[in-house]
């Protein structure tokens, strides 16, 4: 893989902030990319992530069926931040010990910093800030080779770090990635421009230039087909596409018969009479219909 731009992978555990914290990242101009948290370490590996951060999620790391990650992940020699599920598996991985707070700890908290040498460089006032916790488990006990650098008064360790081994892991049982809280933002800049050392130097319309410019290479003189369905996802792979190869691609609209009324027009016209991209339609409606008689639980 050939990359232009310094990056950050974000490993999804189901949080309903995953997305928020892509997007953060982004805006402190450094490019990120969600990733499973199954994702094979050998395919982590050739993504040459300068950091990596662990999402929050809906889980407890002592369930029996817990999303999990191997420790090899720890131990790629790129720093790791860990985010509220993300340190609770952090220190479940590490032979800490995760527990069910006596008090779930949902909303507003104030947080008390203990060490602001480096990932709460400049958060807060007199080392106190407000930070928004969603979360039932807490550290009862920390990794070896951890200490707590924040606290609130429901959590006694609700951050950390590694310290004196080498490796570069940080924890937080907050999320910084929400507007809630407060220095959140630059906690992430922190972590993605000191700590990883990436270079903020990503911009929505340099990644449109990388775009286009490996779809023209990849394609070269030949054709492409791009599935359109009128949605963002595909409408953006559409006009990045076109805007890299013109004429060369062909943006294929399947009619399933069970779409919002006018809505195979409105793509038509967008794409076809606005944007001048060659879009053949395809009505499957008839097949895709008689496959579905007589479901009625979708």
């Amino acid at each position: 893989m050939e990359f232009w731009h310094d990056r950050v992978l974000v490993l999804d555990f189901g949080s309903q902030y995953t997305q928020l914290i892509a997007r953060r990242v982004r805006e402190a101009q450094v490019y990120s990319q969600i990733l499973p948290y199954s994702t094979p370490l050998v395919t982590i590996q050739a993504y040459r992530p300068k950091g990596i951060i662990l999402s929050g999620g809906p889980a407890s790391v002592y369930e029996r069926k817990a999303p999990l990650i191997p420790k090899q992940v720890l131990e790629l020699g790129v720093p790791v931040l860990g985010i509220c599920y993300g340190m609770q598996l952090i220190t479940h991985v590490l032979d800490g010990e995760v527990a069910r707070a006596t008090r779930r700890e949902y909303g507003r908290a104030e947080l008390l910093i203990d060490d602001d040498s480096d990932l709460f460089k400049g958060v807060g006032e007199g080392g106190v800030t407000a930070v928004w916790m969603s979360h039932g488990d807490r550290i009862e006990r920390l990794p070896r080779g951890f200490r707590s650098i924040a606290h609130t008064s429901n959590s006694p360790i609700a951050a950390m770090k590694s310290v004196g081994d080498g490796r570069r892991i940080y924890c937080l049982q907050f999320h910084p990635e929400v507007a809630h809280t407060v220095g959140g933002f630059r906690i992430l800049q922190n972590f993605v421009h000191d700590i990883c050392g990436c270079k903020p130097t990503w911009t929505m319309s340099s990644y449109v230039e990388t775009a286009v410019a490996q779809i023209r290479d990849t394609v070269g003189t030949g054709k492409a087909i791009c599935a359109l369905s009128g949605g963002v996802d595909s409408s953006v792979a559409a006009a990045l596409a076109h805007r890299a190869i013109g004429k060369q691609l062909t943006c294929v609209f399947i009619d399933n018969g069970l779409l919002r009324k006018g809505e195979r027009e409105r793509v038509k016209e967008a794409f076809a009479k606005q944007l001048d991209v060659n879009v053949r339609l395809v009505d499957a409606s008839q097949s895709f219909l008689a496959a579905l008689r007589g479901v009625t639980d979708p």
